[in-house]
């Protein structure tokens, strides 16, 4: 009777495709934060030196580059 190998019998968490979901969670986090920034500022500046509401450009080009990454995960994990 032979005993399977650890290395065998090792199966990472999440699958091969950790590194993906990863990729997908950020990106859909940095696309949402950034629009939710832009569309529901806070009440009031809570302290000096804090911004009334987001820098748009800066907002909208962090949401596409969450929302390029989120769609490449997206597309990467439904390929398999």
């Amino acid at each position: 009777m032979q005993l399977p190998l650890a290395e065998e019998s090792f199966s990472p968490f999440l699958g091969d495709d950790l590194v993906v979901y990863l990729v997908l969670a950020m990106g859909a986090a940095l696309f949402f934060g950034n629009l939710a920034a832009i569309f529901r500022p806070p009440t009031k500046a809570q302290a000096e030196g804090e911004l009334e509401k987001a820098p748009v450009t800066r907002s909208l080009v962090m949401a596409g580059i969450g929302a390029v990454a989120a769609l490449w995960a997206l597309v990467s994990l439904l390929s398999n």
